[in-house]
């Protein structure tokens, strides 16, 4: 029914956010989408456009989730009042604290079994 919902800004889309602002705006886009998926980056263009999209706040009823995430983002970058720079500023703060929560989360190395039978 709603399968063109996510609970996050969906990274399959940044390549349809490309054309909405200036030449700033494109180059950030393809300089992400070359990015992988795990990258910083990437994870941080997606913690940007989940907070400008405010995703958080849309419930399953409301006009948003209706229309689907592809529009929601289209609007929510080109009614941004702010220059790009500003998007970018954005962008950089959402990156950084990408990689602090990286940084503070790093995964603990578990043996396998394999490993520990061989000790």
């Amino acid at each position: 029914m709603y399968d063109h919902l996510e609970l996050l800004f969906p990274s399959r889309l940044i390549g349809t956010l490309r054309d909405l602002r200036s030449e700033t705006w494109q180059a950030l886009v393809d300089e992400v989408q070359r990015q992988p998926v795990t990258s910083p980056k990437h994870l941080g263009f997606v913690l940007m456009m989940t907070q400008l999209t405010r995703c958080g706040t849309c419930s399953i009823d409301s006009q948003r989730a209706i229309r689907g995430c592809l529009p929601c983002a289209r609007k929510a970058v080109e009614r941004f009042k702010g220059s790009d720079e500003e998007l970018l500023a954005m962008y950089r703060q959402a990156c950084e604290e990408v990689e602090r929560f990286l940084e503070n989360h790093r995964p603990l190395r578990v043996k396998s079994f394999v490993e520990s039978d061989a000790t």
